[in-house]
């Protein structure tokens, strides 16, 4: 797997737990292998830049996904989906930061930016939240990932709480 992690925010943040939880997150949804991904990590400017030219939404935005080629999950029928660019996530630790310290299970940045990196993944790969049996399916399988890997990692306490509107 090819994710490239890209940090312009001039905030540090655990680029390797980005990269180890979007590798976890699509070897769990057995996306082939050879596909490539690219992570950037912008300031809020940028991210208010992206958030109004692609949504026509004011303010700066925790996690926006841009899909390449459109790849999905495999049916239960394939071993794995095909290779290919799954596009970009774009993240923003400013954001994530007041959301962590926000959330009912309240946790620091690099924490709510690797939820927000499971759940960029997830919007890559078609899954959407607008509706809410849609909800219920993304934020199942982004608890389940991030569960997954924080087990994984033998991480203790509670699993940081889906802040992602």
């Amino acid at each position: 797997m090819s994710i490239d992690v890209n940090n312009e925010s001039g905030t540090e943040v655990d680029e390797q737990a980005i990269l180890d939880i979007a590798r976890y997150a699509l070897a769990r949804m057995r996306i082939h292998p050879l596909s490539e991904l690219s992570v950037i990590v912008v300031d809020a400017d940028a991210m208010e830049q992206l958030h109004i030219q692609w949504m026509d939404l004011p303010g700066p935005t925790d996690v926006m996904s841009f899909p390449m080629d459109e790849l999905r999950p495999p049916s239960k029928d394939e071993e794995e989906a095909p290779q290919g660019l799954l596009g970009d996530i774009v993240l923003c630790p400013e954001v994530a930061a007041r959301q962590g310290a926000e959330a009912p299970t309240e946790h620091s940045m690099d924490e709510e930016l690797r939820l927000l990196t499971v759940h960029g993944v997830l919007h890559l790969l078609g899954y959407d939240h607008e509706e809410p049996d849609e909800k219920a399916e993304m934020f199942g399988l982004q608890a389940a990932i991030v569960d997954g890997w924080r087990a994984e990692k033998g991480l203790t306490g509670p699993s940081p709480a889906p802040t992602v509107s």
